[in-house]
């Protein structure tokens, strides 16, 4: 490449970096690079596959109001490219009763009723009636929003870049960062292909954010688990096409959740945060066993007619700040710098976060309610910070 200077550089060409690139694109047109470690496509971080699951149904109106401006941005995105990324399913979230926790569907109730999202609070009897494939006893509870879905996670990624590059934007991959340099004048960004500079760089490089800002001085408590989602052949495919059968989240002390059939001829679930902790350099691409029969016991169980031969187990890596809510805006004492953690739950944001970040590495600041993501928040800065990125759940009489 002969040119070396841009507006804004993004490192990382991920879900939430391609979506940057995307917005950045927007403004700067031919302006901006982005810059990805592997090679484009690839498997090694946490944003590829067929399926993420989207929805509105959150505990915090702060993700509510979030999420309803990542449902317009895919929209935008859809339009423009003329690609299908968001297929609306329908969302269950399940939970037994009899628990409590400041993530159960009480809560996400309560912040769906606070914007006038309309739901469905339903008990077991009705979730069997209309869903009979849900195998659940009379003491599970549930609420159901029609606008759940999924976003098609490896098109949007390719997608991002397309209309990227269609209004200029450079990429190269499998240029791994090998340092940032922050001056007053800018961003030095040493590579593998070169070093190049940028007035403002964007930093989604989700189990390797540490490795790039540590040598600025700045180290976050991130904790990186190796996850994994399975695909089963079941040989009731009507029953579990996206017009029959919503995506769904188990809510409990272990979370599980799951897709209809799509991407593949089966259907998909997988346990939420239930892997080993992991770096970047010794995650492996194996199965975990203990995390797969946690998963097909629960299956077996609740939702036996999902289950058929195993299609393939993939893996993923998470990368959760203490508190699991993402991370969104200037590095602190580094404004040059735009920092973007997707807590291994981000994916459905990931068009809105591209947005937040071209305001931020633009305008140096941001239109949208971001203030509970703030990387200068307790969470990232206090020693004494109790890390709490799995639900917890009490018994209530």
């Amino acid at each position: 490449m002969d040119r070396k200077s841009y507006a804004a550089i993004v490192v990382g060409c991920g879900g939430i970096g391609s979506a940057a690139l995307y917005w950045l694109s927007r403004e700067l047109g031919p302006d901006v690079l982005g810059i990805e470690q592997f090679r484009l496509g690839h498997v090694n971080g946490g944003s590829q596959d067929h399926s993420r699951i989207i929805r509105l149904s959150y505990h915090d109106p702060a993700y509510v109001d979030l999420a309803r401006s990542a449902y317009d941005c895919w929209r935008e995105v859809e339009e423009e490219s003329g690609v299908k990324l968001v297929t609306i399913t329908g969302g269950l979230d399940l939970q037994p009763a009899g628990l409590a926790g400041i993530k159960d569907i009480d809560h996400c109730s309560a912040s769906l009723t606070e914007f006038g999202i309309a739901h469905e609070t339903l008990d077991a009897a009705e979730i069997r009636a209309r869903w009979p494939q849900w195998e659940i006893p009379d003491t599970i509870l549930g609420i159901y929003q029609s606008e759940g879905g999924l976003v098609d996670a490896a098109k949007a990624n390719a997608t991002h870049i397309a209309l990227a590059r269609a209004r200029g934007a450079a990429v190269i991959d499998a240029a791994p960062v090998q340092k940032l340099a922050v001056d007053g004048a800018g961003v030095e960004v040493v590579t593998a292909a070169g070093t190049f500079r940028a007035d403002r760089v964007v930093v989604a490089a989700g189990a390797w954010t540490n490795r790039l800002i540590e040598p600025l001085g700045v180290s976050w408590p991130l904790t990186v688990t190796q996850e994994q989602v399975t695909y089963f052949a079941t040989p009731h495919l009507r029953e579990f096409v996206p017009e029959r059968f919503p995506v769904w989240i188990w809510r409990a002390d272990e979370e599980f959740y799951g897709f209809p059939v799509y991407g593949e001829v089966a259907t998909k679930a997988g346990q939420d945060a239930g892997g080993e902790e992991v770096t970047a350099e010794s995650r492996s691409f194996e199965p975990n066993p203990r995390t797969h029969r946690n998963l097909v016991e629960f299956l077996e169980r609740y939702l036996p007619r999902s289950l058929g031969p195993e299609l393939y187990t993939k893996t993923c890596l998470y990368t959760m700040p203490p508190d699991r809510d993402f991370v969104l805006g200037p590095l602190p004492g580094y404004e040059q710098v735009i920092m973007a953690v997707g807590a291994g739950h981000g994916f459905k944001f990931a068009s809105v976060f591209g947005d937040i970040l071209s305001e931020f590495a633009i305008a140096g600041a941001t239109e949208h309610r971001v203030d509970a993501f703030r990387p200068d928040r307790p969470a990232l800065t206090d020693p004494s910070f109790v890390p709490h990125f799995r639900n917890e759940y009490v018994v209530v009489e």
